[in-house]
């Protein structure tokens, strides 16, 4: 079926299950990663997600599992994986469930936010793969639910990501309850010295696989800045998504909670389909938000950077950033999004004045300077706060606003003139 490649290495239960998922031909990070993997030999992998590094890593070790069977023990799984985020592992165990669905091997997917009943279910049937966000995994160990000691196999899974997220002790108190013969698979986005340092005390000999982990996501797309006022951020928003009907699934990424629900609020009200996801929201909330968005019933996700990565959604149309962020490193993964398995897309950053340090420190870590799209109504002269078009672009907001609504702001607006035509104090004046 796949002869030739290192799928056809794969027992035929996976390589079937493989092409239902319509898989063709491995992806650079598989065809590098797997035969070693398949070898059994530990590997630190330098890959994005969005590459195929899941695959990478999950279908050699149920080919093990396959291959070399053992009297199941409730509690006790043979493989491991580590994610950083509910969403990343959730998507992990969507892959593990296609993968292994003729294979008849049980697994688990482990995370707060929800109650543990339905996890604990899974482990008691015999799951012989765990996938885990470090925090529940611990309290299901403490409660001597969850035991590590059979682990055979042990994937780290966006490392640099576990660390950010302030995740080491964790990592070092699972790492510590683990076997010392094992099989270490670790993938970070970036290799960091502290990455590094931590890779370390993981792995034993490993093989060293990296895929140029930014630079052609960021090739493939078509990046753009539009400096606007921040007064009218939410305004350009919703005119880009009345000008573009095309972009049927569209990223909004904002820096804060409160700011994302804000903007759903004004969407809602010019009548977007659309949800946000953040780390407010429950479990069930944010995975009907990624399943609308997947499925195209919502159309704009609104998203803090708990989203930038970790979430594979495929067709993306365009990403948006109301904010730039303050890591230079995550406006890439917010990006990356889109122009997803050799696809183009498109980003589009709103800038302010106060942000243009950070364009400045974004466009010395992509190596590229981001040309301004000047063909928009809300366009400010320049990043340094000058009003363009300032009156001009207040009429052209209202065309944007839901008819429901139009009376208000415009009540809003003559009141506003009624306080600004009274006779003020000359203040500083004698």
């Amino acid at each position: 079926m796949f002869e030739g490649t290192v799928f056809g290495k794969l027992d035929q239960k996976l390589q079937h299950a493989v092409a239902d998922a319509g898989y063709k031909t491995p992806t650079p990070i598989q065809e590098k990663a797997m035969p070693h993997v398949l070898d059994g030999r530990d590997l630190i992998g330098c890959a994005q997600t969005g590459t195929g590094k899941t695959a990478a890593f999950m279908l050699p070790i149920l080919d093990h599992l396959v291959k070399v069977r053992r009297p199941r023990r409730i509690g006790h799984p043979r493989a491991l994986v580590l994610s950083p985020t509910r969403e990343l592992a959730a998507q992990t165990a969507e892959n593990v469930r296609a993968y292994s669905k003729y294979a008849g091997l049980p697994f688990a997917c482990v995370f707060g936010g929800v109650s543990q009943f339905g996890q604990v279910k899974d482990i008691k049937k015999g799951a012989e793969t765990v996938i885990a966000c470090p925090g529940r995994l611990i309290d299901l160990m403490t409660q001597g639910i969850i035991f590590l000691d059979q682990v055979e196999c042990f994937v780290l899974d966006e490392a640099d990501r576990m660390l950010d997220m302030g995740f080491l002790p964790d990592i070092k108190r699972i790492i510590s309850k683990l076997p010392r013969k094992r099989q270490s698979l670790f993938f970070s986005a970036t290799l960091s010295p502290q990455i590094m340092k931590l890779a370390g005390e993981l792995v034993h000999d490993p093989v060293q696989v990296s895929i140029s982990p930014e630079t052609p996501t960021v090739e493939k797309i078509n990046q753009k800045v539009m400096f606007v006022e921040k007064s009218q951020k939410d305004m350009l928003l919703v005119y880009l998504l009345k000008a573009h009907p095309e972009w049927t699934r569209v990223i909004v990424f904002t820096k804060m909670r409160h700011g994302a629900d804000r903007i759903l609020k004004k969407l809602l009200r010019a009548e977007e389909k659309c949800a946000a996801i953040h780390s407010d929201k429950t479990q069930n909330q944010r995975t009907r938000a990624l399943d609308g968005f997947r499925k195209g019933t919502v159309r704009v996700l609104v998203a803090t950077d708990i989203a930038s990565r970790g979430i594979d959604v495929p067709d993306v149309s365009c990403v948006i950033n109301m904010e730039l962020p303050l890591e230079t490193e995550s406006y890439v993964h917010r990006i990356g999004r889109t122009a997803r398995a050799g696809e183009s897309g498109a980003a589009i950053s709103f800038v302010t004045a106060d942000e243009r340090g950070q364009l400045k420190a974004v466009e010395r870590f992509i190596k590229k300077t981001i040309p301004v799209d000047r063909d928009q109504p809300f366009h400010a002269s320049s990043p340094d706060g000058g009003r363009a078009n300032g009156r001009e672009n207040v009429r052209s907001q209202e065309q944007w606003i839901h008819p429901a609504n139009r009376n208000r702001t415009n009540r809003k607006r003559q009141k506003h003139k009624s306080f600004l035509g009274r006779r003020q104090p000359d203040f500083g004046q004698k």
